[in-house]
């Protein structure tokens, strides 16, 4: 899925963002505002894992949420 998708989406993915990682904040996501490397410094922080780790979950993750539409 292409990540520009999801970064337009951001705040309607929020919630789906949360459930996905409950670690992160509001506060958290609006300093992420979508963008990739931001959340995946944030998911290796707080969960531990590696940068390649990270990125498989963000990739997991695009991928079960590619047709969410905005609203």
């Amino acid at each position: 899925m292409n990540w520009d998708t999801i970064e337009g989406n951001w705040k309607h993915l929020n919630k789906k963002v949360k459930e996905e990682w409950s670690a992160l904040t509001d506060d958290h996501l609006d300093k992420i505002a979508g963008q990739r490397d931001k959340l995946s410094a944030k998911i290796q922080e707080f969960y531990g894992v590696s940068k390649g780790a990270a990125d498989a979950q963000i990739d997991a993750f695009a991928d079960r949420n590619k047709d969410h539409k905005a609203g």
